[in-house]
């Protein structure tokens, strides 16, 4: 059984995420305490928090938290989770993990934020044995990197295509909430639990 450990940032509610991972098979720890996430079998960062809150809990152990992704430890990152991989972000002014080059930025959108439902647009792996690609949204801002290659799925919103799906290593990172999309974010938490295993 996969053991996957939840950062817990000291914002949002972690239950639906904890719940929906035990579901599907894993055996789920919440801390607080970073040095117990950077000796973790796997990793999820949530999709709750605003990017510099965040990253004040995570800093003090931002290089050993680096130093576990570049090594391959499978992580799964939701909505700010996948942001704060990032550089930075247009949303606070510290420095994001750096672990896929770029920053975050602020939709170009009149209705902000999205919120909803809306279809991704991937071929990856992590989609397959899914028909109904909707998934649930509620963000602001969004990840681009310029590490093209990490870039395996978008969404169009408002006539524009955003990346909202990443892959680099062993880090999945989606900025929509599988834990809040029914059946089809069940399935692909599934496959990341599946993916997980494989890769330790």
């Amino acid at each position: 059984m996969l053991n996957v450990t939840i950062a817990d940032y000291g914002v949002g509610n972690l239950h639906s995420l904890r719940r929906a991972l035990e579901r599907c098979g894993a055996n789920v720890e919440v801390t607080s305490d970073m040095r117990k996430v950077t000796e973790a079998e796997c990793i999820a960062f949530p999709g709750v928090g605003a990017f510099d809150k965040v990253m004040e809990s995570i800093l003090p152990e931002k290089d050993d938290i680096l130093d576990r992704l570049r090594s391959g430890i499978p992580c799964l990152g939701i909505c700010i989770g996948m942001q704060i991989l990032m550089d930075g972000s247009d949303e606070g002014r510290l420095p994001g993990l750096g672990f896929i080059n770029g920053r975050v930025e602020r939709l170009k959108a009149k209705q902000i934020p999205q919120m909803g439902w809306n279809t991704v647009v991937s071929d990856d792996p992590m989609f397959d044995g899914i028909d109904n690609r909707f998934f649930y949204f509620t963000h602001s801002y969004y990840g681009n990197p310029t590490e093209r290659s990490t870039i395996k799925g978008y969404c169009e919103y408002e006539g524009i295509d955003y990346s909202i799906f990443f892959r680099k290593g062993n880090f999945v990172g989606s900025q929509f909430h599988p834990e809040k999309s029914s059946r089809s974010g069940m399935r692909f938490l599934e496959n990341f639990i599946q993916f997980a295993e494989g890769a330790l």
